[in-house]
């Protein structure tokens, strides 16, 4: 693998800006990206924030991380060899730019330029049987030596074969927690053997003990940094059929290794199989279906906090956001109807929305879709 090419960089007081309004409570990547298409920087974002929340109608104002905070996660990062990336760097993932909502800053440890390989995932049960953890190794190994890069969560089982057997051509472990706390904790020695050729990535917060809400979102990400997925085993109920959907959902290619019916372990690739996805005995049958995408042109950089000019249109006044909030409610409903509805100006409705983000009052899902949270309106 060659050395990233050179692109725009964030300054070390955007850096420091980003990582403190991502670090904030509420502040989520679609809220992330709305406060700086409207606001223009991370930095004014900040000073923002409580106005912001309290228009949103919060009942407190969260804590924002301060400067020293931001600066003692930085420095945990560099002890450990690491680095945070920004969305518009170089060194970001393109694959994951094209996701919903990506994240605005990832920790990177290791080699960036294995993002520049065409990327396949890989994972499955936990629990795999021996038979599983063959196939996803020889999976790995063929097709890291037919160029592409081997994406997997560092978990027990699957993924940990999945990373052992492209080592040597390039991998990328994805966490669910700070990038200084692998889990699980026997897959550190992993962590360091990945970083040397590949790259192990986080969007947790450095000291972060992974809790199980937190697998779901590290899983968005492995299948989002991927040209397709695939799952080698995997129960009814498990991570991995998450990660299958999501996968589907981004537009990525979905694969499945057939299993016995008797063994409960490929109950869930049997069911895939049965849902469409492409059977894989080998390697080449994912190679074959993945080469048409290998060309696909990544999307272009974003640029840095280059704000939109919104001074054409006022800022949304109480009337509004009444207009919004009673055209919102538990069902998920898109933006576009919102605007439809209200008639009012669609920087208008995305202000208001983003306002009830900030303070805990909007859930967003797929599709670009909005409700309020239960209890609130």
């Amino acid at each position: 693998m060659s050395e990233p090419a050179a692109g725009p960089r964030l300054t070390d007081r955007q850096r420091l800006s980003w990582l403190r309004l991502i670090r904030t409570q509420n502040v989520g990547p679609a809220s992330f990206r709305d406060l700086i298409n409207r606001i223009g920087s991370a930095e004014v974002a900040l000073e923002m924030l409580p106005e912001l929340m309290i228009s949103g109608g919060a009942n407190r104002i969260v804590r924002i991380p301060s400067l020293a905070e931001a600066e003692a996660e930085m420095e945990a990062a560099r002890r450990v060899g690491a680095r945070f990336v920004g969305i518009g760097e170089a060194d970001y993932p393109p694959l994951l730019r094209s996701m919903d909502n990506p994240p605005p800053l990832l920790a990177v440890r290791g080699n960036a330029a294995v993002f520049r390989l065409p990327g396949v995932a890989i994972v499955g049960a936990r629990n795999a049987s021996l038979a599983g953890i063959k196939m996803a190794r020889m999976l790995a190994a063929d097709l890291g030596r037919d160029g592409y890069g081997i994406v997997s969560g560092l978990a027990r089982g699957i993924d940990t074969a999945a990373h052992q057997g492209s080592l040597l051509t390039g991998t990328v472990g994805v966490l669910a927690g700070g990038l200084d706390l692998p889990y699980p904790p026997e897959n550190a020695g992993l962590c360091d053997d990945i970083a040397e050729r590949g790259a192990v990535i986080s969007e947790m917060p450095f000291g972060w003990q992974p809790r199980a809400q937190d697998f779901p979102r590290r899983n968005r990400l492995v299948a989002g940094a991927a040209l397709g997925l695939v799952v080698v085993e995997a129960a009814q109920r498990s991570g991995s059929l998450i990660s299958a959907r999501l996968a589907g959902e981004m537009g990525r290619l979905v694969f499945a290794v057939p299993g016995s019916p008797l063994d409960p372990r490929a109950a869930g690739t049997n069911g895939l199989l049965k849902d469409g996805a492409t059977l894989v005995t080998e390697a080449s049958d994912i190679s074959r279906a993945i080469l048409p995408l290998t060309g696909m042109r990544a999307p272009d950089l974003p640029p840095f906090e280059d704000p939109p000019d919104f001074s054409a249109t006022p800022p949304p006044g109480e009337s509004d956001r009444t207009q919004v909030i009673e055209a919102l409610g538990p069902t998920p409903v898109p933006v576009d109807e919102i605007i439809r509805h209200t008639g009012l100006h669609p920087a208008q409705v995305f202000m208001v929305l983003l306002e009830l983000d900030l303070a805990g009052r909007l859930e967003r899902h797929a599709g670009g879709n909005v409700s309020l949270v239960l209890g609130e309106g």
